[in-house]
């Protein structure tokens, strides 16, 4: 885990703004559309070690610690925690920086642990490489 004030040094998996069409009632960014974002980003170091599809079977410790507003740019880092013979664990973090601002900090809004598995071509568990 990182601290709430420095991103991680790696590069980002994904990066986008937040749309207005992406708000609740209120103007936030909604969670959900978050979470879908960190999935996404998520699955790309657990596609590399499981050198094919997976499929997203959990998530743990999903906390928010900062809204996102229209406009925000969204950086997402995503690492490898573990792995299991079928699962792989990945750490996501969101981090968020106003948009057209260069010397604007970085700020964390969201981190959880998303547990994807490797699949074959029936959708069913298969091995990590590996670990057959």
């Amino acid at each position: 885990m990182t601290e709430a004030s420095q991103p991680p040094a790696t590069q980002p998996v994904g990066r986008i703004i937040a749309m207005p069409a992406d708000t609740n009632p209120e103007g936030d960014i909604f969670g959900g559309w978050l979470l879908a974002q960190m999935d996404v980003a998520g699955a790309t170091p657990a596609f590399e070690l499981a050198c094919g599809r997976c499929a997203t079977v959990a998530l743990d410790g999903m906390v928010f610690h900062q809204p996102v507003s229209v406009g925000d740019e969204v950086s997402i880092y995503a690492e490898v925690i573990g792995s299991g013979r079928t699962s792989i664990r990945v750490h996501v973090e969101a981090w968020k920086r106003a948009r057209g601002q260069p010397q604007a900090a970085s700020v964390r809004v969201t981190q959880g642990v998303f547990t994807y598995v490797a699949i074959d071509e029936h959708r069913k568990p298969r091995p990590l490489p590996g670990k057959d």
